[in-house]
């Protein structure tokens, strides 16, 4: 397992967590061992908006006993009590279900308090006049929540509330689908949902990522936009090298499921390549990095996609990417314009010329 720091919190969590809406099919005993197997092979963070209030205690069976080594985040505006999940922006029903949670979590703190689920600019003005985000900053002040998230699928709805709110920790929906606007959550256009991973970077609000996997769409060929199924690891891949992403949140209900999951670092790179999604849109992709390293490998030993990523991050005012870049062993000046890296980006960026640019920006900066 590899692991990431929360540059807001210093929490090192790792790359590959678990969600909670997929989950528990196969039943309580086969659910428990899944949890154990997930904390023994290194996952250390949880989602807890579940599909179904018995994931509670299924929690709290398997890893009560962990609870020092994990993170939980848990929603306050999701409700279980009454089994099937809820939403809630009553005040008092977000209270008794935090109260409840913690209770079958067998736990006295939430290591991220959710602001939960935010689509609307009207659901957070509600959210803030119901007295529940002040709750959220009472408990944080007794030491109940450590830290503040926010979950929310709309880049408009995100900028307000960060704007507004001290978050530590963003939960969006990232996968090739939805950055490409296909897929029932694609909110938000190409260059707005680029910015929320541009400043959550620049900002060190980590982000935490559901639905990677688009309900399934992109695995299966009859449903993907891109018209053929890409692999779980494909997904994970694409997800792990957006800026400012801590953690993806899949889902698992068995032993098998988990160590599926866990087989991502065993995989190779062109297992991993998701260069196929450059033949879906190509007029809003092309010309466009998204370091996806098909143009791999460098003949000089430039790691192309990481020099963009620190290029874009620093575009949008980050000034601890020129220093990241800066500290690189090999970067844009080393380039020789073989044009090899012109000849394989799927989405016809022509690099050889991109890292004039980037060099002379950074040399630039001071």
């Amino acid at each position: 397992m590899k692991y990431r720091i929360n540059r807001k919190t210093g929490d090192r969590i790792s790359e590959i967590g678990i969600g909670s809406s997929y989950m528990f099919g196969a039943g309580m005993e086969e659910a428990v061992k899944a949890l154990r197997k997930a904390v023994e092979g290194g996952i250390n963070y949880f989602d807890l908006a579940a599909g179904h209030g018995d994931s509670f205690p299924i929690y709290g069976e398997a890893l009560h006993e962990y609870r020092d080594r994990i993170f939980y985040q848990i929603h306050f505006g999701a409700d279980y009590t009454k089994g099937d999940y809820g939403w809630s922006l009553d005040l008092d029903t977000v209270k008794n279900s935090v109260r409840w949670m913690l209770e079958q979590l067998r736990t006295d703190y939430i290591d991220y308090g959710f602001i939960h689920c935010q689509d609307e600019l009207s659901d957070w003005e509600t959210f803030k006049r119901n007295g529940i985000y002040d709750y959220i900053l009472e408990l944080k002040e007794k030491g109940v929540v450590r830290h503040i998230g926010l979950s929310s699928h709309t880049p408009k709805v995100i900028d307000r509330i960060l704007d507004e709110a001290d978050v530590d920790m963003l939960m969006f929906s990232v996968n090739p689908g939805y950055d490409y606007g296909q897929g029932q959550y694609a909110y938000g256009e190409v260059e707005e949902r680029e910015r929320i991973y541009r400043r959550c970077e620049k900002e060190g609000i980590g982000i935490s990522v559901m639905k990677p996997f688009s309900g399934g769409q992109l695995l299966d060929a009859k449903t993907s936009p891109f018209g053929k199924a890409l692999t779980v690891y494909q997904c994970l891949k694409y997800i792990l090298d957006k800026p400012g992403v801590l953690v993806a949140l899949p889902g698992a209900q068995s032993v098998k499921e988990v160590e599926a999951l866990l087989e991502y670092y065993d995989k190779s790179e062109e297992e991993l390549d998701y260069s196929v999604i450059s033949s879906f849109e190509p007029i809003r992709s092309s010309g466009r990095c998204v370091y996806c390293n098909h143009c791999k490998p460098c003949p000089m030993g430039i790691d192309i996609g990481l020099v963009n990523k620190y290029y874009d991050l620093a575009l949008a005012g980050d000034e601890m990417a020129v220093e990241h870049y800066k500290t690189l062993e090999v970067n844009a000046s080393d380039c020789i314009r073989c044009g090899h890296c012109d000849s394989r980006c799927p989405f016809s960026v022509q690099q050889s010329e991109k890292m004039q640019a980037i060099r002379e920006y950074m040399e630039n900066r001071k």
